[in-house]
């Protein structure tokens, strides 16, 4: 935890026992040791209905980060236990990832860099594309794909976004549109949903082949949410121009099966896919403001428990 969650804990009257020390087989002998109200956890802690079990006592687990996918959210509901995090915290490096990722896709950023690095100077080979009169479809408009959206209005491009939840709005810097009109109408797709088994895969063969021209495609969300085997055909095929992918299907990458590893083999060896190490929401702002946004989130949760009080 970036060190400002202490003093930020301390400010709401929360006594935290900050333990980093712990491994993940520890974790649950420690909840049980200890009549804990709360969890502070990130991304690596999968908290399952057998960790919520060896701490009755729990009242929330607060996640420091967007993704909730380490989170049994079923179990948590089972077990009366609320869940915070906090995507507000990185929507703004996210959003600017992504329209670095864009701008370095079609600018061709990152081949050119190493063939001036070889001695190699080739200035046609390398025209890019320009963002400007382009039209962006995204799948998912919350907190990310807003935040993204926000920033590509400055360059004269159609931004489309579609999602299932029916409570999401439009707003300026996008319209929300039927999955079928993103197809038609998309030079760029871009991903923002966040993963879980409903989604697990969502953008898959026949997805993808239904777009009408051949598509840009960024992932900043999670890897699951794309069936690489049906991005690895799209780019074969030419249906996919290009990729850049800041997260990937298993991201241990010590830890492949055959099949994942001959992918990642074609989109490493690709100089039309850009590879980053899931770092879109990674920056040294959005590190302590995370904490900020939880902290709040969590005195706004003691305050409708009790009116607030020493935790």
């Amino acid at each position: 935890m970036h060190p400002s969650l202490l003093p930020m804990l301390a400010g709401i009257g929360v006594v935290a026992d900050y333990r980093p020390e712990l491994t993940a087989a520890e974790v649950p002998g420690a909840l049980a040791a200890k009549p804990y109200d709360g969890l502070v956890v990130r991304s690596k802690l999968r908290v399952t209905a057998e960790l919520l079990a060896r701490g009755p006592q729990l009242r929330y687990v607060a996640r420091a980060g967007a993704g909730v996918d380490n989170i049994d959210e079923a179990a948590m509901a089972a077990a009366g236990v609320t869940l915070l995090n906090a995507p507000e915290g990185n929507r703004d490096a996210v959003g600017e990832f992504a329209t670095g990722l864009l701008l370095a896709l079609f600018r061709h950023v990152v081949r050119a860099d190493g063939e001036v690095r070889r001695g190699e100077w080739r200035r046609e080979a390398n025209r890019g594309e320009e963002i400007g009169g382009k039209t962006i479809g995204m799948l998912g408009y919350g907190h990310m794909g807003r935040a993204f959206a926000r920033r590509l209005g400055a360059f004269g491009c159609t931004v489309l976004a579609h999602d299932h939840d029916p409570a999401v709005a439009a707003d300026a810097h996008a319209a929300l549109v039927p999955l079928a009109e993103l197809q038609a109408r998309a030079d760029v797709f871009s991903l923002h949903i966040p993963y879980s088994a409903a989604n697990h895969h969502f953008v898959n063969h026949a997805l993808l082949a239904g777009f009408q021209r051949p598509l840009w495609l960024l992932n900043t969300a999670r890897g699951e949410v794309l069936d690489h085997a049906a991005l690895v055909e799209g780019l074969q095929a030419g249906r996919v121009y290009g990729a850049a992918l800041d997260v990937l299907e298993n991201e241990r990458l010590a830890t492949l099966t055959p099949a994942q590893a001959a992918r990642y083999e074609y989109l490493k060896s690709a100089d039309n896919v850009l590879l980053t190490p899931h770092i879109g929401g990674w920056t040294h702002q959005s590190y302590q403001r995370i904490n900020e946004v939880l902290v709040g989130k969590l005195a706004a949760f003691l305050a409708a428990a009790h009116g607030g009080g020493k935790e």
